[in-house]
């Protein structure tokens, strides 16, 4: 009887706290015609929203609701962007970005897209928008969120192909690679020593995950030697000058929407086997890495349904989690960057004929209309006509002097543009499942890493990555051959991958992870920097029981191995000022924000590189390739310190160090001012998310975030934490899912008045990153407000 009796006060007391935590929590309810059923939307702290649903059909729905209710603003754009669309509502000063969308044609790849997409995964489109349009539907002049009501336009309806056509903007922003076939182009009358050296992809740091580097056959060599088609080399002043005028449109374009990608250097992840972790468990982690802007591009969900329960990342506009976890796997992406992208010089006639190989035909043409803003602040628009010239190569994207390129690119084709990869991997329990749902993956290749709760650990190069008939596509094809014909594509079996390999964890962060031994290495043989995937390979090869707080502190590491590397041999050779040298004698290598020596070595490097290009391609050429040319020619120039590429004015690297740092201190000056006590580098370096509208006088004041000073550096000297790019940190233990952390730079809302608008920042800056907890338990345990949706 004593033990009933002590059970019975046990479960009551359960209950009355159960009830009382459920009386704390504030409950609204809102009936919106659609569901099928009540649908429980709990948001915790940070204002994340855990949507239970019974059904698949009403999770979707109420994801699309929910979101919209969150970020419409920043779908709508999203999708103008993509579409081209964006004159309509900014005006003629984006016109040229809407052509070059416009030129790609992705509206219509996006619909033709639905007929590739499984029956599942439409439904899934169909459910979620049917969400978004509900919300809409609901809006009046009052309630639009505040863009809408400063620009003036209402939403349209929200398509299924919308979703569909987001996708292409990443795809831009972490494939395009036509601009260095171009430049590399214009490059090949110089001398073959600097050109070997300066677009070589090894490097002394090099992480390789796949195959081994091995020596080059003769034959190997000479073809390695010939450039893959025969044409004449283009102006160099006037090509360069081009593909910087079609760099910075692609640029701003991206950069409003924050999903540009500084030469496709974007992320870290890794993954620890249990064997290398303190509690015997897998831990994985994930930073990608794109240009900040307000609202972020990422938004934590929790979805919850019969036999469906996952959290993560995804785009506002995209159903189901993009990057996270579900009960029984977590999985990570970064960029892999292989070349997807080949241009054709086309041989045109007077009777818009080119040449092909079988003879001429006639090029096809479409007219697009663009609908273009007389004023920014009014609705009323012109029509400005593009036509949009085709060959059987692609589209005519560039014209230099006369000569026409075309432009082949995977994402181009409508059975590529799909996301059926991501509703698979959300549903997937083991590694077969992970590798049968990236077999249907065609955007932007990307490392995949998993892990699982039986303890497995994996690694994929997911993508549509095309074989050529010769050549390698770093150089333009001459159209009217068939040399630069795609003969297929790599199986995915053939795609490098590994699967609990036994060094027991695998890092990838954008760096070279194939070896020569790798039949297709060339294909993957772009100019990355190798320094943050090295620092992060050392710092975990270091700690035979990591944790998930070791894992935290490497995702704020700010050690930046080629300013370190370039201070420590200034400090050698004593090629400084006295003052420098005492500065850099003690430095620890951080690019810290209260740090002196950071800005100087920085501003030293910099100053370094120009001096070097422009000796060896002349100071206009160097001012055109500049941006071009992320990566290892730099470290080896610092390494070897090669005769043939020191300038001619100096007799040694010291006193091309000397100069280089009398460069950088007029450099500061004129950035910085006199006042040395404010050379650090953050009081230089600031960390800025800006807003479409934040540049309206008055109004935009609104959407402003505040700027907090730099921590780390991305672009060639990157450390692990590139700063204001990191756009968002997610760390699983698969000890228990309720202790997976996750944080996105700002806030859930991209309303300004709202309270989750900026409410991560701090702990995103600082490296707090919050638990995002998964359990149904822990869930009702933090959530602050609930919505029942009737």
């Amino acid at each position: 009887m004593k033990i009933k009796k002590t059970y019975l006060a046990i479960i009551t007391i359960i209950l009355l706290a159960t009830t009382a935590c459920f009386a704390q929590t504030p409950t609204q309810t809102l009936a919106v015609a659609g569901l099928k059923e009540n649908v429980a939307v709990r948001r915790d702290g940070r204002g994340i929203p855990y949507i239970e649903a019974k059904s698949e059909d009403d999770l979707f729905f109420a994801q699309g609701y929910i979101m919209a209710s969150d970020r419409l603003w920043q779908m709508d754009l999203y999708r103008r962007v993509a579409r081209g669309e964006t004159a309509e509502i900014f005006g003629k000063a984006v016109l040229e970005e809407d052509k070059r969308w416009r030129k790609f044609g992705f509206s219509q790849i996006a619909e033709e897209n639905l007929k590739y997409t499984a029956p599942e995964v439409v439904r899934a489109l169909e459910n979620y928008a049917r969400g978004v349009n509900a919300y809409i539907a609901a809006l009046d002049d009052k309630s639009l969120p505040p863009e809408f009501r400063v620009l003036q336009f209402r939403p349209k309806e929200w398509k299924l192909s919308d979703s569909v056509v987001i996708g292409a903007i990443l795809a831009d922003g972490l494939s395009t690679t036509w601009q260095s076939d171009l430049m590399k182009a214009s490059l090949q009358d110089l001398p073959k020593d600097k050109l070997d050296l300066m677009f070589a992809p090894d490097s002394q740091d090099d992480v390789l995950l796949y195959g081994k580097d091995v020596p080059k056959s003769k034959a190997q060599s000479a073809k390695a030697q010939i450039p893959n088609s025969k044409f004449q080399i283009p102006n160099s002043k006037n090509t360069l000058e081009l593909i910087a005028q079609a760099e910075k449109v692609r640029k701003d374009s991206l950069e409003r929407i924050g999903v540009y990608a500084e030469n496709l250097s974007a992320s870290n992840n890794w993954v620890i086997s249990g064997k290398r972790t303190l509690n015997g468990k897998p831990i994985l982690a994930n930073d990608p890495h794109l240009q900040a802007a307000q609202p972020p591009i990422w938004y934590l969900v929790n979805l919850d349904a019969p036999n469906f329960h996952v959290a993560g990342v995804t785009i506002p506009g995209s159903p189901g989690i993009i990057l996270g976890h579900n009960e029984n796997i977590a999985w990570g992406a970064t960029n892999v960057g292989p070349d997807v992208q080949d241009l054709y010089l086309e041989t045109f006639n007077d009777k818009n004929q080119y040449k092909t190989p079988k003879g001429w035909k006639t090029a096809k043409v479409r007219t697009e209309e663009i609908k273009v803003r007389t004023n920014p602040l009014k609705p009323e628009t012109t029509i400005e006509k593009l036509e949009v010239v085709n060959t059987r190569n692609g589209v005519i994207l560039v014209e230099d002097n006369g000569k026409k390129y075309a432009l082949k690119w995977t994402v181009l084709d409508p059975k590529t543009l799909t996301i059926d990869a991501f509703y698979f991997i959300n549903r997937a329990k083991n590694w077969d499942d992970f590798q049968n749902a990236l077999k249907k993956y065609g955007g932007a290749a990307q490392n995949f890493i998993y892990a699982d709760t039986q303890g497995n650990i994996g690694w994929y190069a997911a993508g549509k990555i095309p074989i050529r008939k010769t050549g390698d596509g770093s150089l333009p094809y001459n159209g009217a051959t068939d040399e630069g014909d795609w003969t297929g594509f790599i199986s995915f079996e053939n795609l490098p991958h590994l699967y609990n390999p036994p060094e027991g964890f695998i890092v990838t962060a954008n760096q070279r992870t194939v070896g020569t031994s790798y039949k297709y290495h060339d294909i993957f043989a772009r100019i990355y920097v190798p320094f943050r995937a090295r620092r992060i390979h050392n710092l975990i090869a270091a700690n035979p029981k990591m944790t998930l707080d070791a894992s935290s502190d490497i995702q704020m590491d700010t050690f930046s191995i080629l300013n370190s590397r370039l201070a420590r041999e200034i400090v050698k050779q004593k090629a400084a000022s006295d003052e420098t040298l005492k500065i850099l004698q003690g430095w620890d290598g951080k690019m810290s924000p209260d740090s002196q020596a950071a800005l100087l070595v920085e501003y030293i490097r910099r100053a370094f590189r120009n001096r070097l290009l422009e000796s060896a391609f002349g100071a206009e050429r160097a001012k055109r390739i500049n941006w071009a040319n992320d990566g290892n020619w730099e470290n080896k120039i610092l390494t070897l310190q090669p005769k043939e590429w020191l300038p001619k004015e100096f007799s040694s690297y010291a006193e091309l160090f000397k100069a280089s740092e009398v460069d950088a201190r007029e450099a500061l000056i004129k950035t910085a001012g006199i006042d040395r006590a404010k050379w650090t580098w953050g009081e230089v370096n600031k960390i800025k998310f800006p807003h479409p509208l934040a540049v309206v006088p008055l109004i935009g004041l609104q959407f402003d975030v505040k700027t907090l000073p730099l921590k780390g550096t991305g672009g060639t000297a990157a450390s692990p934490n590139v700063g204001q790019s990191v756009s968002m940190r997610f760390l699983a233990d698969l000890t228990d899912w309720d202790l997976t952390r996750h944080v996105i730079p700002t806030g859930e809302s991209g309303d300004p008045k709202s309270p989750h608008w900026a409410d991560q920042l701090d702990n995103w800056y600082n490296g707090n990153t919050p638990i995002f907890p998964f359990s149904k338990s822990a869930v009702e345990k933090a959530a602050k407000e609930v919505l029942i949706m009737k």
